[in-house]
């Protein structure tokens, strides 16, 4: 990793984002609204094609309610009922298992935003529209080195074949699985790597008679997988791919799993090859250069989490890195990224595993009735009931715990039975439980680029002194005090990621309480 006898270098920003997927136009928009400077490069000359990521989950689609987003990609995604898996022997025939898509199929209590099903070729023209900083297609990342106070990389662009040098304060890398970034820092990876090889067909054709009237997400078939791409047209089929790819007949493939009895005509319009991968990068830091999305995290597709734990990352990061480069905050407050999002990669890894392993076991309880010659029998229950992969409690209890929170003595809470694992707590390291704070203004919608103290109490807290950092106050309803665990004088202090870095269950020991708790939290 290293650049010999550089010259002068061409360009200089603040953060250079190396891959232009939504976990790096996610990043963009993040790091304009904070002022900083930026550069985001991606080596492929223009947006995907291929729908790819299809679900925005209820976290995700909070952080883009908060930039802003969240109307205009709901706009653009499916009604609300295509929240739902349906398990069928072919297209054509009836449901043996269905299930909800909780969060995305209707709201819930716990969030003011509902998750959508939109495709990432949808999604990411929507991302880069949002943010003016600059960006270029065709410039891919060919070498890095550190300095003292940056990093060095070196661009090259595809269409003239000009190399460039960049000086960044920071490099944040979220190029892909194949990350160019973290093969040139010797960053291994640990999992079990590649899972399958993968094909996806995409496809136009009339469906509506078979799926009109029951929309889904996804139709899971013996032959592989269906999924509507676009409210007004358009389907992706997912299948293993197959031996000989050159001379395989896609339309003649996607015919036989819509159904022997379905005579529609199949235009086939792409076709992708790629390989379902699942591992965790051993680290996400390297000095100053950082990984985030698949470059550090290969999510199997079950479930829908890839992307939106890259969401994630860069929801947590941007932040960090906007205080160190705006001096609110120490180099030590980037360096919690790694030990706040390393274990939730793994868990999530853990989770998109089981996942496949319970979409099989629902399609092996289908093949145990066919064989015994018993397809006329009643459904088959889908084995995480109605929690779709029981993972609401994955999206939206994630925990940190790092030097960025300042633990107290609470327990954890109790888990509920009321169809999903998540409970909202107060406790520091956990997203701030979604409450109304006024009509259409949630808890989620005070938290921004600033630190939010919520109180009963404003007034009270109003009188610490905050400054240099930036900090709003947020006045809590008496009805609120009691799910925050709160006095009439306590007091959350919530990270501009949404997460709670300390709490005052009622008076604070010192009048330098909430000084010395953002002095802690941002060293």
């Amino acid at each position: 990793m290293t650049v010999p006898d550089l010259p002068a270098v061409d360009v200089e920003v603040e953060v250079l984002i190396v891959g232009g997927g939504p976990v790096g136009l996610t990043a963009r928009v993040l790091l304009e609204r904070w002022g900083v400077r930026t550069l985001l490069v991606e080596k492929y000359g223009k947006l995907s094609p291929f729908p790819r990521s299809r679900l925005v989950n209820t976290r995700t689609m909070e952080i883009y309610r908060q930039v802003g987003l969240a109307a205009r990609i709901t706009d653009r995604a499916f009604a609300p009922e295509y929240g739902r898996v349906r398990f069928r022997d072919t297209l054509q025939d009836r449901d043996f298992a269905t299930a909800a898509m909780i969060g995305i199929n209707a709201p819930i209590p716990e969030s003011p935003v509902t998750g959508v099903l939109s495709s990432q070729d949808r999604l990411e023209p929507t991302l880069l529209a949002a943010a003016d900083t600059p960006v270029r297609y065709g410039v891919e990342l060919i070498d890095l080195a550190e300095e003292p106070e940056g990093v060095v990389a070196v661009l090259v662009d595809h269409q003239s074949g000009e190399e460039t040098r960049v000086r960044a304060r920071y490099v944040l890398a979220a190029d892909g699985a194949n990350s160019t970034v973290r093969q040139r820092l010797g960053i291994d990876t640990i999992g079990p790597g590649s899972l399958a090889d993968a094909t996806t067909v995409v496809f136009d054709a009339d469906l509506d008679r078979w799926c009109g009237d029951q929309p889904a997400g996804v139709y899971f078939t013996a032959h592989g997988m269906f999924g509507p791409l676009y409210p007004e047209r358009g389907w992706a089929f997912f299948v293993p791919t197959p031996e000989d790819t050159a001379n395989a007949d896609w339309p003649d493939l996607v015919s036989r799993a819509l159904g022997s009895d379905i005579d529609v005509h199949v235009d086939v319009e792409r076709v992708q090859h790629w390989t379902v991968n699942a591992s965790v990068a051993e680290r996400f830091r390297h000095g100053r250069i950082l990984l985030a999305g698949d470059a550090a995290h290969a999510i199997p597709p079950a479930g829908g989490l890839g992307m939106n734990t890259g969401v994630a990352d860069v929801h947590n990061l941007c932040w960090k890195l906007a205080g160190v480069l705006r001096g609110w905050a120490g180099q030590g407050l980037v360096e919690t990224y790694e030990p706040e999002r390393l274990p939730v990669a793994h868990q999530t890894l853990r989770q998109a595993v089981a996942n496949s392993h319970l979409m099989r076991q629902a399609q092996d309880k289908r093949r145990e009735q066919l064989q015994n010659d018993d397809s006329t029998s009643a459904q088959v229950e889908v084995p995480w009931s109605e929690r779709y992969f029981a993972q609401l409690d994955l999206v939206l209890g994630t925990t940190y715990h790092s030097d960025a929170v300042l633990i107290d003595d609470s327990t954890p809470p109790e888990l509920s039975d009321t169809g999903t694992d998540y409970v909202p707590t107060a406790r520091p390291g956990h997203r701030m439980p979604h409450l109304w704070l006024a009509e259409n203004r949630s808890t989620v919608d005070a938290v921004g680029e600033w630190f939010t103290l919520f109180t009963p109490d404003p007034a009270f807290w109003e009188k610490q002194k905050a400054a240099p950092w930036p900090l709003h106050v947020e006045a809590l309803s008496s009805e609120h005090t009691d799910v925050c665990d709160l006095g009439p004088q306590g007091a959350l202090l919530v990270r501009p990621d949404g997460h709670i870095s300390a709490r005052w269950r009622d008076w604070p020991p010192s009048d330098s309480a909430l000084h010395d708790a953002l002095t802690a939290t941002t060293r």
